[in-house]
């Protein structure tokens, strides 16, 4: 996978959209237009701070299932997803937790996102919602039926969980590059907001030849020049947040301070252009 050929740039920060709960979720609230203003203001305050990419989560629906979403949540998602992309010019890609993989890619293909996230694309996870299994053999199938060439990012060890057996991190990373054919891997801490150590991100990129690691939780303007040594790119979420509680909306400034952080732990021969990402219309 070649992070320029998505994102112009070879060390992306991806802001996340956490979406307010959608249709069937225990807090719905019975209004789409909320979610789609909210997201809106969301997505123009991630790209106006200079992210270079944002990934679009039903975070607010927990409880999650454990496989298949409802109809409703993927129809909402698909919508506020297009009229985003509208919004901004940025890639856009999907997670749809906790781990339909397959909506997620339907999602993408129907809307001209460019990535997807899976938290469990091979192996067997012990989580809240119970044994998650890995996607890999239909969802890999599934993308070839659609014709689509949108690429998979997927965690390792995913955080909230833990494998059943004790694998091996090497091993993990391998299996999910080579075997379960993601595009790049993910790594984060035990939980939201706890960020991987630089000694698993070392190990993970020496086992990954070649394809990207993104940091997939845990990054902030203080630590993140520490574990880009390790890193091709970070997910960002918890630290873009007003006073860094994820419960609450993106704060641009908090955004322009983590993108300048990561700009300062790049090479300035690679720094990216600045540039507008929010479309404008006269």
């Amino acid at each position: 996978m070649d992070l320029n050929q998505i994102f112009k740039t070879p060390h992306p920060v991806i802001g996340v959209v956490h979406l307010l709960p959608l249709p069937t979720s225990p807090r719905w609230g019975g209004s789409l237009d909320a979610v789609m203003e909210r997201a809106a203001r969301e997505a123009t305050a991630l790209a106006s701070g200079g992210v270079d990419g944002i990934i679009v989560e039903n975070f607010f629906d927990a409880p999650f299932a454990s496989d298949r979403v409802d109809p409703a949540v993927v129809s909402a998602m698909t919508l506020v997803i297009g009229r985003l992309m509208n919004l901004v010019t940025l890639p856009i890609g999907i997670n749809v937790l906790r781990n339909d993989a397959r909506s997620g890619m339907a999602i993408a293909a129907c809307v001209g996102a460019q990535f997807i996230r899976v938290n469990v694309l091979t192996g067997t996870m012990v989580t809240d919602q119970g044994l998650i299994e890995g996607q890999a053999y239909d969802l890999l199938r599934y993308r070839r039926e659609l014709g689509s060439d949108v690429k998979i990012l997927a965690d390792v060890l995913v955080k909230h969980a833990r494998p059943l057996g004790s694998p091996n991190l090497t091993v993990a990373v391998r299996e999910t590059l080579e075997r379960g054919l993601a595009d790049g891997a993910i790594l984060s801490g035990w939980a939201t907001g706890s960020p991987p150590s630089l000694e698993d991100l070392e190990l993970a990129r020496e086992a990954a030849n070649g394809k990207p690691i993104f940091i997939g939780s845990g990054a902030n303007w203080e630590n993140i020049g520490t574990l880009m040594q390790a890193a091709d790119g970070a997910i960002v979420s918890s630290s873009l947040k007003r006073r860094g509680q994820i419960d609450q909306p993106i704060d641009p400034i908090r955004v322009s301070q983590f993108v300048e952080a990561m700009h300062r732990s790049i090479p300035p021969q690679i720094q990216p252009p600045s540039k507008s990402s929010v479309k404008m219309y006269s």
